[in-house]
């Protein structure tokens, strides 16, 4: 897969980087995603890896500034991601609606639920 500074690995590094400053579930899915996508998207012709490392990218930037806005305004809870318009999830194959939809399940999952497997992780 091409890419800019860094390539797809350099992109893939500073993607898990940024999302130790994200609370602890959103961290936990938010890499799990990445290191599902990067991998399914690891044999992809030239076209498509562009659009999917210029995404990331995107994605990198809003992270980044939203996590910013997090430190720097403590009185409100800051919304990490944004709301996907339709125009945006016209373009997504089945295949990606299916990811989607399988993200936002594992998204609104009751708290506790994700509490649990990421306690189970931090006994010795």
């Amino acid at each position: 897969m091409p890419g800019g500074p860094g390539g797809p690995r350099g992109l893939y590094r500073r993607l898990l980087r940024l999302h130790r400053a994200l609370p602890p579930a959103l961290r936990e899915l938010g890499d799990r995603y990445v290191r599902e996508e990067f991998r399914r998207h690891r044999a992809v012709g030239p076209a498509e890896a562009q659009r999917f490392l210029r995404e990331w990218e995107n994605y990198a930037a809003l992270i980044r500034q939203q996590i910013n806005e997090d430190k720097q305004n403590s009185r409100e809870k800051t919304v990490f991601g944004i709301q996907l318009t339709e125009e945006k999830l016209n373009d997504f194959r089945d295949e990606q609606i299916g990811q989607l939809k399988e993200l936002m399940d594992e998204a609104t999952k009751p708290q506790k639920e994700i509490t649990v497997s990421k306690d189970s992780e931090h006994k010795s």
